[in-house]
């Protein structure tokens, strides 16, 4: 598995990222054969959230992957708080209650990377720079960053927390990627034109935050697949004829077209089949051509100024 450095930090990390947001829909016997493979394959970052299952996600792994003292010297963890039921709570006293049961059920004691989940419109960001601090102090978080944020928000954030924002984890894939298309659309009057995000793309190149793309293979939102769906003949003809020419799988190559972005993003998974995962990870290897490249971009029905 190729790798990376996270963001601006010095923590090596591999490109494709392991979403456990699914794992509790497995049998025991079925996740760790899962989590196993990962291992083989390279892939030993896995992303976790509190919500994911209602903490039982993070359970779940933790006794699968048998996890000790070796075992967590290994892997890379990752988790996100920050969602409630009915809100979102950036508070303080919710951030350290939530990294603790974190770390009680992942058994661990420490995390990788902390991001904040989802934006708080009630967030003290002096609060947020508290929590970071402490639980940088006392050895229970090493990163710090965020999902879902424009740069705006973490702007805000930045004017107090110390601690860098190594990523920022977002919705893009070939059909939901506008934080792409709205750049080159610059100065239109048509609907690609509209910035939707304050240019969160170009802010996180600048400010060297890894772009952790969630939902890689979805459009919309949570309303399915694009791959093998009737609904984009035109992109998946284009997708076959090229995962044709690399040998490799449709999968395979959705996550490519990702990776060849020279953004340095870090795609985050979401199945839980074995034999799609290994061909999540293969994209590590398959670089696509800028003509590639641009013609996925177009047969998903986006078009060029």
């Amino acid at each position: 598995m190729r790798t990376m450095k996270l963001g601006s930090s010095t923590l090596e990390v591999p490109v494709v990222a392991v979403g456990c947001m699914r794992i509790n829909s497995l049998e025991r016997a079925e996740a760790q054969r899962f989590v196993q493979t990962t291992l083989e394959e390279g892939a030993n970052f896995f992303d976790h959230a509190d919500i994911y299952g209602g903490g039982t996600c993070e359970e779940i792994f933790a006794d699968v992957i048998g996890m000790n003292d070796n075992v967590r010297e290994n892997i890379i963890l990752q988790s996100k708080c920050g969602i409630r039921k009915g809100m979102f709570d950036f508070s303080k006293e919710h951030i350290l209650e939530s990294v603790d049961g974190i770390l009680k059920r992942l058994r661990t004691d420490y995390l990788d990377i902390l991001l904040l989940h989802r934006p708080d419109a009630l967030v003290e960001p002096e609060e947020v720079a508290e929590a970071f601090d402490r639980l940088e102090s006392s050895g229970k978080v090493r990163h710090f960053g965020v999902s879902n944020q424009n740069p705006m928000q973490m702007q805000l954030l930045k004017k107090f927390v110390k601690q860098p924002i190594v990523a920022n984890q977002l919705q893009l894939s070939i059909t939901n990627a506008t934080m792409i298309t709205n750049g080159f659309n610059v100065n239109m009057e048509n609907d690609a034109a509209v910035n939707r995000d304050g240019s969160v793309l170009d802010y996180c190149r600048l400010n060297d935050i890894t772009v952790q793309p969630w939902s890689p293979f979805q459009y919309g939102f949570f309303e399915g697949v694009f791959l093998g769906n009737d609904k984009f003949p035109e992109l998946n003809r284009k997708i076959d004829e090229i995962a044709e020419k690399y040998e490799v799988s449709n999968t395979t190559i959705a996550i490519a077209w990702l990776l060849r972005h020279p953004a340095r993003m870090q795609p985050v998974t979401g199945t839980m089949n074995i034999e799609r995962i290994k061909d999540c990870i293969k994209a590590s290897h398959v670089q696509l051509t800028r003509q590639e490249w641009y013609e996925i971009l177009l047969a998903a029905g986006n078009k060029l100024p």
